[in-house]
């Protein structure tokens, strides 16, 4: 029993954005009524290879994209584009919680199925409206899509290497933020409404939260008016704190304040560097990078990984690895956090799926993995008999 056992999501999104913010309500035990166009669904389903292997030794429409969000749903195949299936949802609606969409704006009002017709029709209804630009502005008519959020809103610009091209995050993080954004917005309705019986629309976007996302790098810029550059795996504000290349790998070093520079350069035989007036201090650090980079580089170089890892742990100066996925997903913390897990699936040949686990920890109301993401339109019949809702 979750936190948020008895709340019932309609999730019209689909996608990346939408189904993260709704797989997260999922885990915290709402159910999530997932409506998908019977000819495909969610066109994350087709984004593969890889696809789950069924127990005919063929591809399911289980894609590993599409595992990655739509845990602890129900899947209902609906047309909305049809009398009969625009009426399906709009009793659907009327015995649930909270509406998400990610249509373009306005593109569900031909339908009589946007925010201002099923609020009116109850008022008590969360509806949030997830798209490219918002729901007003000179943009709201352009298609979104994370690749596009992270161009217009910035965070390419400050990521890839500096003589590089600008570079997006290596996975949909634009997406990714704006669901849990919309979660939060969600959530914070739902104390709304508990409180004053009244619902309400939310309108988010992924450019918006993008940028809310650009943080020390943004208020910078508003601070000064200047344009960050681009710095690969340098810190902005603070050096030295990137990745650095050893004699068998990468090693990252976070120094994050005079006492730790002068014990990684002491680690290094670099005693005299931190009396340096050029590195003495952060700023003068920061002033005079590239030299103070040059400085590091030959002796880090000499040393393996672990030596590294192992003797600046021992000095108290903040140091990792740069893992690859099979070393993160074999590691003892991933197994001691249930960072990945296995959920009963009967679609597949192994009877299950690995998932990524869920983050948050609580100590009364755990998160629960109930359902293997859905089959296409597998809970139609029953989702639509226990609601009793007649088209």
């Amino acid at each position: 029993m979750g936190p948020l056992d008895g709340v019932r999501v309609l999730d019209l999104s689909r996608i990346l954005a939408g189904p993260t913010c709704t797989q997260l309500l999922g885990d915290l035990g709402a159910e999530i009524i997932k409506i998908e166009n019977p000819n495909g669904g969610d066109d994350t389903r087709t984004w593969g290879p890889p696809f789950v292997t069924g127990k005919d030794g063929q591809p399911t429409d289980l894609s590993s994209y599409f595992l990655c969000a739509n845990r602890n749903k129900l899947s209902v195949a609906v047309d909305i584009a049809t009398d009969e299936g625009q009426e399906t949802i709009r009793q659907l609606a009327a015995q649930s919680d909270i509406v998400i969409e990610n249509f373009k704006p306005g593109g569900l009002a031909k339908y009589g199925l946007d925010a201002a017709t099923l609020c009116a029709a109850d008022p008590a209804l969360i509806y949030c409206s997830i798209s490219g630009y918002g729901q007003t502005g000179p943009n709201a008519h352009k298609p979104g899509y994370d690749l596009m959020a992270q161009g217009y809103g910035g965070i390419m610009s400050l990521t890839g290497e500096p003589d590089g091209q600008p570079m997006k995050v290596g996975v949909g993080i634009a997406d990714v933020m704006c669901g849990m954004y919309a979660s939060v917005g969600i959530l914070a309705a739902l104390r709304h409404r508990d409180q004053t019986g009244e619902g309400q629309h939310i309108d988010l976007s992924l450019v918006d939260s993008q940028i809310a996302w650009l943080i020390n790098e943004g208020t910078s810029h508003l601070t000064t008016g200047k344009r960050p550059i681009r710095r690969g795996n340098g810190h902005p504000n603070i050096a030295p704190y990137q990745v650095f290349a050893t004699a068998d790998g990468h090693v990252i070093v976070a120094v994050g304040n005079d006492s730790q520079f002068r014990r990684f350069c002491g680690f290094l035989g670099l005693d005299t560097l931190p009396d340096d007036p050029r590195f003495a201090t952060n700023s003068a650090r920061l002033n005079n990078r590239e030299a103070l980079i040059d400085a590091l580089v030959p002796p880090l170089a000499a040393l393996e990984i672990d030596d590294v890892i192992e003797g600046l742990e021992g000095c108290g100066v903040p140091v990792g690895p740069v893992q690859t996925l099979d070393q993160v997903f074999a590691s003892d913390q991933v197994a001691a956090r249930e960072m990945a897990v296995t959920v009963a699936c009967d679609d597949a040949d192994t009877g299950a799926v690995r998932l990524i686990g869920n983050p948050l920890k609580f100590s009364a109301t755990p998160v629960t993995y109930r359902r293997a993401p859905p089959g296409l339109g597998q809970d139609t019949a029953e989702v639509l008999r226990r609601l009793k809702i007649k088209p």
